[in-house]
């Protein structure tokens, strides 16, 4: 295997209050190359989206740590984990997370024209002309539909070209048709840049399009699967 741009190693979350300590992740541990796609599943409750958090140094571990493309996420400070994430990681969410007052286009030029990209209208533009948007670039999200504000989020998360594709459950508001189209696009989308992508879905179907498939149990790692897939 050739070296991990994702390794997660030994990482346990916990959270305390009133009642007594909760275990919410316990030694949680895997690695990825480049290119690899993982679908993490599990129950509703089972820690898949703080795992997540945590590998996207969005949430900080109890215990054990993660590094991304070399770096040890946690060793960085805040504004350095930032950094990393703008330059290494590209994010779609099922509630989508589009700023509400921008257009599609504005949308997808944010996070380019936060990092100083000259190019960010034409590359915006191109991308979502990509994923069958190129007629509703002055479209606000408020008049787009569900499967066409999750491909402006797709657009946005690709734009950058990111290492890393983190999705958490990104078809769980869609109906099964849309959610269908999106996925396929994510797919087409991923293997076209090379990306390595690391998917939360409850759904088997679209985690059986993985090559590797990692079930949460009760915060812990009850298995890992690996096969080859065509996508």
């Amino acid at each position: 295997m050739s070296e991990s741009i994702i390794s997660v190693e030994h990482v346990h979350k916990s959270v305390t209050d009133s009642t007594g300590t909760l275990d919410i992740l316990r030694d949680i541990d895997f690695s990825l190359s480049a290119r690899e796609t993982a679908a993490i599943v599990g129950a509703s409750g089972s820690g898949k989206s703080t795992l997540l958090s945590i590998i996207a140094g969005l949430d900080t571990p109890t215990r054990g740590t993660v590094r991304l493309a070399g770096h040890d996420i946690f060793a960085l400070d805040e504004d350095a984990r930032a950094e990393l994430r703008a330059r290494q990681v590209g994010f779609v969410f099922q509630s989508f997370q589009l700023m509400g007052n921008l257009t599609a286009l504005e949308n997808v030029m944010l996070p380019l024209e936060l990092a100083g990209r000259r190019d960010a209208r034409k590359a915006a533009t191109e991308m979502l002309g990509r994923v069958g948007l190129g007629e509703r670039l002055g479209h606000y999200p408020r008049v787009l539909s569900g499967g066409e504000q999750q491909r402006v989020a797709l657009a946005r998360a690709f734009v950058v070209q990111p290492a890393v594709l983190l999705a958490d459950e990104p078809t769980g508001s869609l109906d099964f048709a849309t959610g269908e189209t999106v996925m396929q696009l994510m797919f087409d989308l991923n293997r076209e840049q090379g990306t390595t992508l690391v998917l939360v879905t409850h759904d088997q179907g679209i985690a059986s399009r993985c090559e590797h498939r990692i079930t949460i149990e009760a915060g812990r790692i009850a298995g890992q699967d690996s096969h080859a897939t065509a996508r």
